[in-house]
């Protein structure tokens, strides 16, 4: 077999022959060195009327290349058991402390006819209106001047700094709530206090009935309330709590102090009213 192989192999390795490269647009190629057929009869390389021609083919495939994520693959974590338990916070309480004690105070406050120590970067931090007023243009006064708060009872501004050091409302009376929470909602109005002004919408949501509505709604046309605003719309909206309401003096009352109130009250429940 070997000898036949080299006696039908027409190039010898060591020879030097180009290479032909066929690409997608190139189909066949011929070659410049022909031999012709008187020629090949008469060489050796013709067996039988026939020869054997070798060819080499390479074929090169275009690499391509793509980026594919890896997957890591991770075994299931054990089930440890909880040993360690962390409290809810507690700063809240920390800062309640910190305003009984007057430690550190560094401003004084007067309400109703008491005074009331306080620190400036907790009330500024809490209410933008108190940082404007103590940082602002009292940024330099000594600090012994008080600060007096007018229109204000002693007990709703002991309640707003209760507010602002443990951003919840303090226990109060059932029978002073009411009462409490009209005047919580002003002072967060005044002092631009939105969570505190929404908890006391909320409270009085729940007041709101035959003989209140009127006072309720006109507290929150007055402070921009919508949603508390609402709630008494809907309570009116009951033919049964209308009538109940018009046979009283409220809607009179209103009418006096806010006008345009009863007129969107009247266009909003105009067919109920008679």
């Amino acid at each position: 077999m070997e000898k036949i192989y080299e006696e039908i192999k027409l190039f010898k390795r060591d020879r030097c022959h180009p290479v032909s490269t066929f690409g997608g647009n190139n189909i066949g190629l011929g070659r410049l060195r022909f031999i012709k057929r008187e020629e090949l009869e008469k060489s050796k390389y013709l067996k039988n009327d026939s020869f054997t021609v070798r060819c080499d083919v390479v074929v090169t495939k275009r690499i391509r290349s793509e980026e594919t994520p890896l997957v890591v693959r991770t075994s299931p974590k054990p089930k440890v058991a909880r040993l360690v338990t962390v409290p809810p916070s507690d700063l809240h309480r920390h800062l309640q402390d910190l305003l009984c004690a007057e430690k550190g105070a560094d401003v004084v406050f007067e309400a109703g006819g008491e005074t009331f120590t306080a620190h400036r970067c907790v009330l500024a931090a809490r209410s933008p209106v108190f940082s404007a007023e103590l940082f602002g243009s009292m940024k330099e006064s000594d600090t012994t001047v008080v600060i007096r708060i007018d229109d204000m009872e002693a007990q709703v501004f002991r309640a707003l700094l209760f507010f602002v050091y443990t951003d919840s409302l303090p226990e109060t009376k059932k029978e002073d709530e009411y009462a409490m929470c009209q005047h919580l909602l002003v002072a967060a109005d005044r002092y631009n206090m939105e969570r505190l002004k929404l908890m006391c919408e909320e409270r009085l949501c729940s007041y709101i009935g035959v003989g209140t509505v009127t006072t309720i709604l006109e507290l929150a046309e007055q402070h921009n309330c919508d949603g508390l605003k609402k709630a008494c719309f809907d309570f009116l909206s009951s033919q049964e709590n209308l009538k109940a309401v018009t046979a009283g003096e409220g809607l009179e009352h209103l009418s006096r102090n806010c006008p345009s109130l009863v007129n969107e009250l009247i266009g909003t429940l105009g067919n109920l009213i008679q």
